[in-house]
């Protein structure tokens, strides 16, 4: 008999979104809305391609499971994505009734989820989503740490460039 999908199946599906971010030159984050242990959306960061700065994973995955779902709440379903939440991403979460909401790796400069702030289960508002987080930790930091490492290296490379022309 097959084994039910687990979080780390499901963040591991997340990941290759975030690939596909990573390969479009945006921020490697990927997200899936899961429902009944199912995908029903999945989405990657696309703010450079969209022009478009609320164009995050999650917000993108919710967007395509309500359209899904054919409901704005979303009851039922969980988030897996590969890093922490930003603010508006967590708002989303809480607004939109995510159940849960997984996440690879912390954010420690703009995370809603626990390390800056934790929006998703804020005491004060309607809804408090149930969090896990470090799923396939070290792969979701991985991709960010390599893609922004890319990114360093290109602007040392562009001002040592300015400098000798």
């Amino acid at each position: 008999m097959l084994e039910p999908p687990d979080d780390q199946y499901f963040m591991r599906e997340a990941l290759r979104q975030a690939q596909k971010a990573n390969e479009a030159g945006e921020v490697p984050v990927g997200a899936v809305v899961v429902r009944e242990g199912r995908i029903i959306a999945r989405a990657h960061n696309q703010v450079e391609l969209l022009k478009d700065a609320t164009a995050h994973a999650e917000m993108l995955a919710l967007t395509q499971a309500e359209a899904g779902v054919g409901d704005w709440r979303l009851i039922d379903c969980d988030l897996y994505v590969t890093k922490e939440p930003c603010a508006m991403c967590a708002g989303a979460l809480v607004h939109t009734r995510v159940r849960r909401v997984i996440f690879g790796c912390t954010d420690p400069v703009a995370g809603a989820a626990g390390s800056v702030m934790n929006l998703l289960q804020m005491p004060g508002l309607n809804h408090r989503c149930d969090t896990a987080s470090g799923i396939l930790q070290d792969e979701c930091a991985a991709i960010l740490q390599d893609f922004f490492r890319k990114r360093r290296d290109e602007q040392i490379a562009n001002r040592k460039s300015e400098i000798e022309n």
